[in-house]
């Protein structure tokens, strides 16, 4: 079986950075979502109390955001985290800096080659094939001195591909990313890391139940 790398990634990886590039350009056709609409990056917003206690607990200035979308979390101001408003999220996380990095996005589409304090990834796992998972959340853990933060859609998106795909390519139980999360992390042990995964609440769709995991 082929070791897919950054250098060597497969040719499912490739073909999904074209078709995000394609809805980014275009927008999603099946729901309606126009361009500018289209993974503006607000759902980082949600996870954004979270990051904050990391950041406060391991000190951390730079932060690296992996899969930010257009980056329009970083632009709104005021923005209104937790029923609160602030300036922004650079505000609101007291941090000198965000860098953004996303694939499927031309502006910020070149992968930082120097460390950060942090990485978050938030609602980007899931969009990446099976067999790239390994080398993507380590490159990831390889691009974070202090924590990682993560969460992981376990169902399926509303969002479709241009194909009429589902856009969560990789829908995968708990025991699944859980593995493969410890094998990483473990390479990385002065990295904090915290891992939310996330499924529907059977009782009530409306509803998601979360499992964290990690070392933080």
């Amino acid at each position: 079986m082929t070791q897919h790398t950054r250098q060597n990634p497969s040719p499912r990886y490739q073909e999904l950075v074209a078709l995000y590039r394609t809805m980014h350009i275009a927008g999603e056709q099946f729901l309606n979502v126009p361009p500018e609409e289209t993974f503006p990056g607000f759902n980082l917003l949600r996870e954004a109390p979270r990051i904050k206690r990391l950041i406060q607990l391991t000190g951390s200035e730079l932060i690296l955001d992996y899969g930010s979308g257009k980056g329009q979390q970083y632009e709104v101001s005021p923005v209104l985290i937790a029923g609160e408003k602030w300036p922004g999220v650079v505000e609101y996380w007291d941090i000198s800096e965000v860098q953004c990095y996303d694939p499927a996005y031309l502006p910020f589409s070149t992968i930082p080659t120097q460390p950060f304090d942090g990485v978050v990834s938030t609602d980007v796992l899931e969009h990446c094939p099976e067999e790239d998972i390994h080398w993507i959340l380590d490159e990831i853990f390889c691009l974070a001195k202090n924590f990682v933060y993560a969460n992981i859609a376990c169902y399926p998106a509303k969002k479709r591909l241009p194909t009429g795909e589902n856009a969560h390519c990789t829908i995968k139980d708990i025991t699944w990313w859980q593995e493969r999360i410890q094998v990483v992390a473990s390479a990385h042990p002065d990295v904090h890391c915290e891992i939310w995964l996330q499924s529907l609440d059977p009782a009530n769709p409306g509803q998601l139940q979360e499992i964290k995991l990690g070392s933080s």
